[in-house]
This record gives C-alpha cells, structure tokens and sequence, in this order.
C-alpha cells in the first residue's frame, strides 16, 4: 500500500511540458500555472489544518513543518476520510522525510482514536552523519573525483559550505549509481560498482560507506571507416570529429557521430541524408573500437516558396517577403534558424513554427504556422537617476502599424530637470529592400547647470546590415533650440536661438555576444556630421566621435576596457568670439558613463559662477572589472581617466583627470542596475573628493 501511494505522488508532480514558442500546443502561461499551484497549495494547508492530525514525539523538526510536508496525504483524509490505508501511507511518508534527512532508525506508528483521530507516533533515533565514503579498486580515477558523484544527490539538498553531510542510503545508492556511469562515460564499458556496504557507529550516529570498484578496461576510438557516398571524401568528414575521436569511445558519442555528420550534410542542402554509425566493441584490438559510417546524402534541395496559416492582423505578405530571398537556393538550416530569429525579434509572434515540406523536383516549401502576439502596448517606467533625479515615464507601442509589421512608439517622459515627447516609426524592410529607415520627432525642455533649452527637430536615418557584425547609415536632422542663460553669460553661451541641420554617416562593428547584456566580444562606431548653411543650418560645424569597448570574460568575473573620443570644430569663427559654438553643441564630461570621480558635466572648463561651459575636444578611457558577490547582485572596481579640451585646435591627452573607485550591480535581463563611487586622485582646487553615482545600464 505505501509502495502503490508513494507512485501516485510521484505522479502527481510531474507537470506538463511547455511547448510555446516551439510548436502549435496550447498549455497555460508559466505565470498562470504557478498561480495556479499556489492557490492549490494554500487551500491544501489549510485543510490540512482543520484535519484532526496528531503528530507525537518529533524534537528535530516543527509541528507546523511536518504538517506541510504531509499537507497532501492530510488533505485526502479530509475529503475522503481517514481509514487504515491512509493512515498507513501518511505514517509510511513522514517516516521517509525523516529518512532523506539522515534519520536511518527512524521509526512511525500510527493510531486511530475516536474513529476520526489520526495519532503519529514518532521515535526518531540518532541522525546518522556520513563520516566518510571509501572506494575499492579504483586505480584509474582519484577517490576525490569519484567522491563528488557519490555525494551528489544529498549535497542538492545542501550547502557546498557544509562539513558533514547526513547519511540517507537511499542518496548514497543513487550516488554509486552515479559512479558507475561516469565509468561508463569515460570509456570503462566493463566497469562495475557493487552495492554500497555501511558500517554505523555502536550509537547509530555514525556511518563510513565502503562502495567496490571494478575498473575493467578503458576503450578509445578505432579506424573509422566509411560506406556509401561520402561527396567530401573521407579525411573532410574525419576532419569534423577530431575532438570525438580523440576522448573515450561511448555509444553517446556514437550517436553522436551520426548527428554531426548530418548537420554537416544538411548545412549544404542535403535536406534527407541519412548517416548511420555503427561500432563493434567486441572486434575491438587493445581497447580500440573500430566504428563503420554508412552515409546516403541523397539530392541537394532548394528553398521554393512558403505557406502560411494562423495570421489574423499581420499581413501574410510581411512573413513571405521575410523568405523572398530564399528561393532557388540551397536549402541550410542555419539559414531558416537566423529567419526564425529576426521573426520573433520583431515582438509580432507568440508561437511560430517553420517546417520544410519536400515537393516534386528536389524543392522544399516552407510551411509556417504561427500565433500573433499582443501588438498594441501600454507601459509606465518609474526610475531615478543621480543627475536627472524622479523619472517617469509613458510608452504606447504598435508593433503591428495598418498591418504590416512596422512599429510606431509613442513616448512621454517627465524628470526633476525637464520633459519629453517622442514619436518613434521604423520601418525594417524599406519598399520590401534589405535597408532600414528611421524617422524620429521629439520635444524637449531642460534644466542643465547654468543653462536651459526647449527643443523641437527630427531625425531620419537609412540603414544597411552588411553582415551580421557590420552596419553603415547615412542620417539628416533638423532641430530649432532656445537657449536662456541662468548663471553663464551671453558671450560664453554663443547662439541663444538657432536652426541646426546636419547630415552624417556612420558605421558600427559589433561582434559582442548580446547588445544588452554583452558578457564577452567587442564594438566599435564612429559617426561624422557636418552642419552648413547650403541645407538650412543657422551655424556651420564638422563633428565625429568614436568608441571602442571589448568585454573579457575571465570565469564567472568580467574585465571591460573601453575607449572614446569626440571633436567638433566650427567651419567659420568670428574674431573676438570666445566660442561661435552654442553651448549645447559642445561636448561635456563627467559622470556615471564617463570619469565617475566627477559629477555629471563637471570635468572640463568652468565660468566663474562654477557652471561647466564645455569643449571642442574630449577623451574618456574606462576599465573595470566585475565579480559576483551572491546571486544576481556584483561588485566592481575601475578606473577612468579623460579629458575635456575648449577648443579642438591642438587636440591631445592634455589636462587628463582620472577615477579610481568601486560600486555595486545587481544583474537584470535588460542590463544592470549601478551603483558607483569614483574617487579624484588628485583633485584641483574647487572640485570634489570623488562623486556617487546612481544609473542603469552598462557604463561603456
């Protein structure tokens, strides 16, 4: 009976696999199914505790613990009654809890009182600590090695930090379990582990497991040969399993020999190859396998149009024009693995399957099956920053614009120090091209130190992806601004009210593995503007900037070494002008993205009221290395130097300032959230000791 109740709670833990996002099955959201658990959960607690259940004699553990963990079998017998084989299951369940946390004695009785009492019974015994585990004949791998396994399924349960482990047999049989297929998996096919042997201490609390090896011979990999067609020749396909051939020969690695070789194969179009790896253990010479791979690649398939089903807004054009290109070429995988990417990118799907159906002459159609996600989308952001202060902020997406796949993002945003509204449209696939094309309009007011503006002006931009890694674009923008001076005067803030057109080019190299949360790889972008009055511009100016930054993994820690640098030099320059540059076309630095031991906009040249009035010429320089304290929160230590230079005429590395500090990250999907303290090393006379700051996202 407690064998039979023991299945049907093994049973009733498994849940149902989650396909969305990889086939057409409909389950409940996660969300929603965890709701659901709980609820259940919290209904079964509560039952359990209106059922009359009397638990006697327990001192390692609390009443209200051991009710919860017999919450299910309580809650039977408060639906269905309390008889002897539900008295007999919760006794047999309470006594293997007790089991799986080293009570080896452990023993339970229950009773039945007044017809509808339940009384348990518990004489604990000692808790058995595993003093040590030894290992016989092993003479190929260390004990300390084989330790790991053996301990592995009760260390789950536990610290790593904790010294002693409880002794559950149930654990150390799994663990030996455990042994015998690292044996097998490290090529010791004849490799046996006899049963575990115990040997308890006179009081029972201590136990030293004794668990035989029997090694037998490590088998490697032998000749490889090859039958059928092998269109590459054998030594191309050798080539592809180095690294197979070279560790322990196991059925795994058989297998997966038959898998490599037909990726291989499939990746150049030979979309029904079938490969088939045999070995023969026994016709093996000193340990080596000989394995026979009988390959069929069949003819080469070609991409030859799309069906699609499952769209009710999305225009069914927008998905075929994804895969126009594909047609009359050979069929790849990863080809349609990199389509189904940029698919769920675009936000537009919930579910999406493609599958290549094979059609007369050698031709493969595409069939697509997919569930829209929700297009239209209300968000509110709620932050602070340590030089914007409160922010809030409003966002409404259409993902889905008219029908055809191109997003409009409408957004307002208020901070201690201004506002903003922005209309965002973009269009990935320009006239169905593969250009991109970006229009922004956006107003603004702002509060800086010394100084405010109102802005209105646009921005579009013609983008082309070359390669996966490299972008170029070509951009125009126009924008009217009104500066007024609260603390900085007329002949430092140079044009108060003007239009500024320019036009630019830019190009970036990305090879980082995420642009979000980059943990390895490198980028770099420059940009070049220019402003003149043949397109409308009130003032004249050239401008580029660039930017480096690599990331090294280094473990579970991270080094981040980043570079940039800006110039922007006016064309024409009245004599007697301090700047003909308005002040807000100047570069500033300082700050949380910059040199951290200033505050933001507060390295560089400053008037007499102590407000920064900017540069022509700027540098900043940043390394800083990350490390994981406890979960998801890191620490930090950097260093940063820069400079700000007020005019670009001898652009250098004069004047350079520089940070030294450390800070806190905590680790989200979108990026960290930072907290950073820099410290001047050597700070000039009016500027502070060092500086927080408070921001999110990475710094370089």
């Amino acid at each position: 009976m407690r064998r039979h109740a023991l299945l049907l709670a093994l049973l009733a833990t498994l849940s149902p696999i989650d396909l969305r996002g990889q086939s057409a099955v409909d389950v409940a959201p996660p969300e929603q199914r965890d709701r659901e658990r709980k609820v259940v959960e919290r209904e079964q607690k509560k039952r359990a505790e209106r059922t009359d259940v009397e638990i006697r004699g327990a001192a390692a553990f609390k009443q209200d613990e051991l009710r919860t963990i017999l919450k299910e079998q309580i809650t039977t017998i408060h639906d269905f009654g309390l008889t002897a084989a539900r008295a007999d299951d919760t006794a047999f369940f309470l006594e293997l809890f007790y089991r799986k946390h080293g009570y080896a004695k452990v023993n339970v009785h229950y009773s039945i009182e007044s017809g509808s009492r339940l009384v348990l019974d518990v004489t604990e015994g000692p808790q058995a600590q595993l003093t040590s585990i030894n290992f016989v004949g092993n003479t190929h791998v260390p004990a300390s090695q084989l330790f790991e396994y053996a301990v592995g399924p009760t260390r789950e349960r536990y610290s790593r930090l904790q010294a002693t482990l409880p002794f559950v047999a149930a654990d150390v049989q799994e663990g030996a379990d455990l042994v015998h297929r690292y044996y097998v998996n490290e090529g010791y096919l004849d490799a046996v582990v006899d049963p575990p042997q115990f040997r308890f201490s006179e009081n029972g609390a201590r136990v030293d497991v004794t668990i035989p090896v029997h090694e037998g011979r490590q088998y490697l990999f032998g000749e490889l040969r090859f039958n059928g067609n092998t269109v590459y020749g054998a030594q191309a396909l050798r080539g592809q399993m180095l690294d197979l051939l070279s560790q322990p020969y196991t059925d795994r690695r058989v297998d997966d020999i038959s898998r490599r070789l037909q990726a291989y194969f499939k990746a150049r179009g030979y979309y029904a190859v079938k490969v088939e790896a045999t070995s023969e253990p026994d016709e093996s010479s000193n340990g080596h396998v000989p394995v026979t791979v009988t390959i069929s690649p069949g003819p080469i398939y070609r991409f030859d149009g799309i069906s699609i089903k499952g769209l009710k807004r999305l225009q069914p054009s927008y998905v075929r024009n994804r895969f126009a290109s594909l047609n009359g070429k050979t069929y790849s995988p990863d080809v349609l693995d990199e389509k189904f990417r940029e698919l769920m990118r675009t936000g537009l799907f919930q579910v999406l399957q493609i599958n290549p159906e094979p059609i007369s002459g050698n031709y493969l159609r595409l069939d697509i099956a997919a569930e829209e996600a929700k297009a239209k989308e209300v968000g509110f952001s709620v932050g602070y920053g340590t030089y914007e202060g409160f922010i809030l902020g409003a966002q409404f997406i259409d993902r889905n614009l008219f029908g055809y796949g191109r997003p409009l993002v409408t957004s307002a945003e208020w901070s201690e120090r201004g506002y903003k509204g922005e209309i965002f449209w973009d269009d990935p696939h320009l006239l169905e091209s593969d250009f991109e094309f970006k229009v922004r309009i956006a107003a603004l007011t702002f509060d800086y130190d010394g100084y405010s503006k109102f802005e209105l002006g646009g921005r579009i931009e013609l983008l082309r992806q070359i390669t996966k890694q490299y972008r170029v674009g070509i951009f125009a923008s126009g924008r009217h601004d009104d500066i007024s001076g609260t603390g900085i005067k007329p002949d430092l803030l140079g044009p108060t009210s003007y239009f500024v057109s320019t036009v630019g080019f830019f190009h970036t190299l990305d090879l980082r593995d995420s642009p979000v949360v980059p943990s390895r790889g490198f980028v770099f972008d420059q940009t070049f503007d220019v402003a003149v009055n043949a397109i409308g511009s009130d003032i004249e100016f050239f401008r580029t900037t660039a930017r480096a930054s690599y990331f090294i993994p280094l473990g579970r820690t991270l080094l981040e070494i980043g570079g940039r640098a800006g110039l922007i030099r006016p064309l024409h320059e009245n004599p007697g002008d301090i700047s003909s540059l308005p002040i807000d076309e100047r570069f500033f630095n300082g700050g949380s993205t910059s040199v951290r031991s200033f505050g933001e906009r507060d390295l560089g040249p400053h008037n007499r009221r102590g407000f920064p009035i900017g540069g022509e010429f700027y540098t900043i320089f940043n390394i800083e290395y990350t490390f994981p304290i406890f979960g998801e929160l890191q620490g930090a230590i950097f260093t940063d130097a820069g400079n700000l230079l007020p005019d670009a005429d001898n652009p250098g590395f004069g004047d350079m300032r520089y940070a030294i500090g450390a800070g806190l990250r905590y680790k989200l999907p979108i990026g960290p959230i930072r907290l950073d303290y820099g410290v001047n090393p050597d700070p000039k006379p009016r500027e502070d000791f060092g500086a927080f700051h408070f921001s999110f996202g990475f710094a370089f």
